[in-house]
């Protein structure tokens, strides 16, 4: 185990490397620390071997261990990732989870839903399950990241309906919805310099970048959607650039938007946003 951490610490500190390891020892090969300390690594066959070799030498290039698994982790679930779509971060589950607080109320009246650049589909997914009366739909402009969340849907028994659709494009719709919810691209190109190379060089650039002279680019084109779209009293829900929070409740506001509310998450980053239309 050591000898397998231990070559991951130019991308790691030990703590990270040993749980990198450590999950993908779980989740591929499905051996617990248990396992490992009575020596199931030793054990291992020929061709289990020669698979944890070539997955490590994927790590060791700085490959996230999700893409090398194939597998992220969310929330009590876990989705099937490929380069083609971001991986899912515990902060998007935790926006998952106020909106069940907010809208799980009532189960009974169906709640029409849009998730806005669904990539793996794990908050579309994860709302279809966890909001059983809602009616989800999700749009990205990637027809790979579209094929990525029909499998997660379909391996959880989720409903959601899954359209080929760009953000800054949207059809003309009215009263359409009741919730919207978008984890937009909001990181701008000049944070690449302070970003990890595992997330800069392997994540889809598509689903995360934003140009420097318009951070807000998505966020408006959304709301300016939502406006419309959404029901009366429908509420819009964002995963937010902390650094540009205050900007982006400023904004819609001046769109037209009432009872904007800012959330931090659970390491106190402003990071959600909830809005309602009037």
């Amino acid at each position: 185990m050591r000898q397998l951490w231990q070559t991951l610490l130019s991308d790691y500190d030990e703590r990270e490397a040993r749980a990198v390891v450590s999950w993908l020892l779980d989740v591929c090969f499905h051996l617990s620390q248990t396992d490992i300390v009575c020596g199931a690594l030793e054990r291992m066959q020929e061709d289990e071997r020669a698979r944890l070799q070539a997955m490590m030498a994927r790590l060791q290039q700085g490959e996230p261990v999700q893409y090398v698994a194939e597998t992220a982790d969310f929330g009590p679930r876990q989705f099937h990732v490929t380069p083609d779509v971001l991986i899912p971060r515990p902060e998007t589950y935790e926006l998952c989870q106020w909106i069940v607080e907010n809208e799980g109320h009532d189960t009974q009246t169906p709640l029409s839903l849009l998730d806005v650049g669904t990539g793996s589909g794990c908050i579309a997914t994860t709302l279809a399950l966890d909001l059983p009366a809602s009616q989800v739909t999700a749009w990205d402009i990637s027809a790979e990241a579209l094929h990525i969340a029909r499998i997660n849907a379909q391996r959880h028994g989720a409903q959601v309906l899954l359209e080929l659709h760009d953000a800054l494009t949207p059809p003309s719709d009215h009263a359409r919805w009741h919730l919207i919810v978008s984890n937009p691209p909001y990181v701008c190109q000049q944070e690449k310099a302070d970003m990890a190379r595992h997330v800069l060089h392997y994540e889809p650039s598509l689903a995360l970048f934003v140009p420097d002279s318009d951070p807000l680019l998505f966020y408006r084109a959304i709301g300016h959607y939502a406006l419309t779209a959404l029901h009366p009293a429908g509420h819009l829900y964002f995963e937010l650039n902390a650094a540009y929070a205050s900007a982006t409740a400023t904004m819609l506001r001046q769109q037209g938007f009432t009872d904007v509310t800012l959330k931090a998450d659970q390491y106190g980053r402003t990071r959600f946003l909830r809005a309602k239309v009037k």
